[in-house]
């Protein structure tokens, strides 16, 4: 390892900068490499979604600069950019560095070559980073921000962000999706009640028009692609919707079946900002050899009740702390126990917790477990302090995909987010951009 030099911007974050010897053999690679890299970043064991490959690689988020607790997808050209946090609960200093790959709408690598995405270099070193202080267990905080000058990304589309130990690009530490979208197409949407009889009560169906006047389509049924995204989750994501009707140049996705989703619930809601004191979503807070506790109110299903209003930040978390502090660099990591009551285990399934606080994805970690003398699913997560959402969820035996409706209720009147992406690839090009994106909520839908 090379030496480094530290000074601090503008921001108190410490910077690495004296880094000209460790990173002089990656940029060499990656220049020599350039045009061949595809293979090179694309190793066998990367996943291309969000994911976490190492233990002590925790509480990732990837939002925008300007706006916390939002999607990772920036307008392309505009400036904007995004912002990754993570932390490293490994006592040993680690430098870490990150790429970015260009991806199909079904994230799957793309066949281009990187310098035909990428200006500048091909990888480079994360070098915002500064200690935690005031804490329980000592960690370090990275922080990049992106496109930046050292890296920028040439084209709309999906891109996954890998970080890595320097050095060595095949092992990644972690994963992120993230967007970068254009506005060529006008595309106008609605969320309302499904059509479907027997789905009025309990799902939402997403109808849409596309107009792809600034694009030169000769094709659209295969040179536009859809997809839909409920709350920015990619888990349960509706993949190559086709138009029903084309009117000139717009299209229409008016659809009774196949754009809907389960309204599912209000999320449930914890708050570690203090652990001080209890408040009113936990019980209280513990400390001994293992570290600090946090205990939530015991929860119980809510599938057999009416629906109930419920505020929440659909699935999301905050990391924060009370007192003015950084909850960056001064926030505490408890583990969260989670109680949910029920007289006996189902023997449908397996339950867990669900959320962006598990990458909504089923986590081995997130499980729980029957105890037979409380008569109790149990289970704990090592979260730090802040505000978080969350879901039980059961998975069937037999099933891939988690269902949210056994624990949580489905309901119409539930508020969720939907983005509609909107992929264009002409004949003949080598790769699809996102050439428009469409936000909209499911509230005061009736």
């Amino acid at each position: 390892m090379g030496s480094v030099v530290h000074e601090v911007d503008e921001k108190g974050m410490m910077k690495k900068t004296g880094r000209v010897t460790i990173i002089l053999a990656t940029v060499f690679r990656a220049a020599i490499a350039q045009d061949t890299a595809i293979e090179y970043y694309g190793s066998s064991d990367i996943r291309y979604e969000d994911h976490v490959y190492a233990d002590h690689i925790r509480t990732v988020t990837l939002e925008k600069e300007s706006y916390r607790l939002s999607d990772p997808a920036i307008a392309f050209g505009t400036g904007e950019k995004l912002v990754l946090t993570f932390d490293d609960l490994d006592q040993q200093t680690t430098d870490y560095s990150y790429t970015f790959i260009h991806c199909t709408p079904e994230w799957e690598p793309t066949n281009i070559p990187v310098s035909y995405y990428l200006k500048g270099f091909t990888e480079d070193l994360i070098s915002t980073y500064d200690y935690s202080f005031n804490t329980f267990r000592s960690y370090t905080h990275f922080r990049l921000v992106f496109p930046n000058e050292y890296m920028q990304p040439q084209l709309p589309g999906n891109y996954l962000l890998k970080v890595y130990e320097t050095g060595n690009p095949d092992n990644p530490v972690l994963t992120r999706r993230w967007l970068y979208y254009e506005d060529r197409v006008q595309v106008n949407a609605a969320v309302s009640r499904a059509t479907v009889i027997a789905d009025r009560y309990a799902k939402h169906e997403v109808d849409f028009t596309i107009d792809y006047t600034g694009l030169p389509v000769l094709n659209p049924f295969e040179e536009i692609r859809v997809v839909l995204l409920q709350n920015g989750r990619w888990d349960n994501a509706i993949f190559n919707l086709k138009p029903l009707y084309i009117k000139g140049n717009v299209l229409d996705y008016d659809y009774e079946e196949g754009n809907v989703f389960n309204g599912g619930n209000e999320f449930r809601t914890f708050d570690t900002r203090s652990y001080r004191s209890p408040n009113r979503y936990m019980q209280g807070f513990a400390e001994d050899s293992a570290g600090l506790h946090a205990f939530v109110n015991d929860d119980r299903s809510r599938a057999p009740y009416q629906y109930s209003i419920l505020d929440d930040i659909n699935g999301r978390f905050l990391v924060a702390i009370y007192d003015d502090r950084d909850g960056r660099l001064e926030g505490e990591y408890l583990h969260v126990h989670f109680k949910l009551l029920m007289e006996e285990p189902s023997a449908d399934g397996t339950p867990y917790v669900f959320g962006s606080m598990t990458d909504w994805k089923i986590l081995p970690s997130a499980q729980l477990r029957y105890d037979y003398e409380e008569k109790a699913y149990k289970t704990s997560l090592y979260l730090k302090q802040g505000y978080y959402n969350y879901m039980y969820v059961m998975l069937r035996d037999g099933r891939p995909f988690p269902d949210e409706t056994v624990f949580e209720g489905n309901h119409f009147e539930a508020e969720n987010d939907y983005t509609v992406l909107v992929y264009y690839r002409p004949p003949g090009s080598r790769h699809t951009t996102l050439a428009g994106m469409r936000r909209i909520s499911s509230k005061n839908i009736y």
